[in-house]
């Protein structure tokens, strides 16, 4: 879509560099600009009605998905070889305690986190809003000796690819006079 886009736009820009320069012919003034005054046939209005709606589903899709941006979450499968049955866990419930203990750093006013991938492949995508006084430093330095090996140790996992967003709150603190 965006190479359509673009080739629209150079093919536009193209246009009107040759129109500048006199390489197109001028239009004669008066005259009209498409050849004729009858109505287009109905079957040409039929594929320009066509060709609208797609293109309109087509950017209320994109702009949806604009809106989630979350990875996809999936049910981890834990299986004993030394004891029958089997274990399921929702990433989110595991990734939920992680977010809990993160938001009770000093300086963080909220924190989310979304656990994806499988147990095989896990990866965390996480965004700390911090309150304007907040030393990210500190809270970097705490997720990476704290709260991500103590995450990886409960389950179970060699390693566990993280990215930290970090936002700042739009809530003001106290004022100093």
């Amino acid at each position: 879509m965006l190479a359509l886009v673009g080739a629209v736009l150079l093919a536009a820009g193209a246009f009107a560099v040759l129109a500048h320069f006199g390489t197109l012919p001028a239009p004669e003034p008066g005259s009209a600009i498409v050849p004729g005054t009858a109505n287009p046939p109905t079957w040409a209005l039929y594929i320009v009605v066509a060709i609208a709606v797609v293109l309109g589903v087509s950017l209320v899709r994109w702009l949806l998905a604009q809106l989630v941006r979350k990875p996809k979450t999936h049910l981890w499968h834990w299986e004993s070889d030394s004891e029958p049955g089997r274990t399921e866990l929702a990433a989110s419930t595991a990734a939920q305690p992680f977010v809990d203990e993160v938001r009770t750093y000093p300086g963080v006013h909220a924190a989310h986190a979304t656990l994806a991938g499988t147990h095989a492949a896990p990866a965390m995508a996480m965004v700390v809003t911090a309150e304007h006084d907040g030393d990210l430093t500190t809270i970097r330095h705490r997720l990476g000796t704290e709260g991500i090996p103590r995450l990886r140790q409960a389950l179970d996992l060699d390693a566990l690819p993280v990215t930290v967003e970090f936002r700042f709150s739009v809530k003001n603190g106290p004022r100093t006079h």
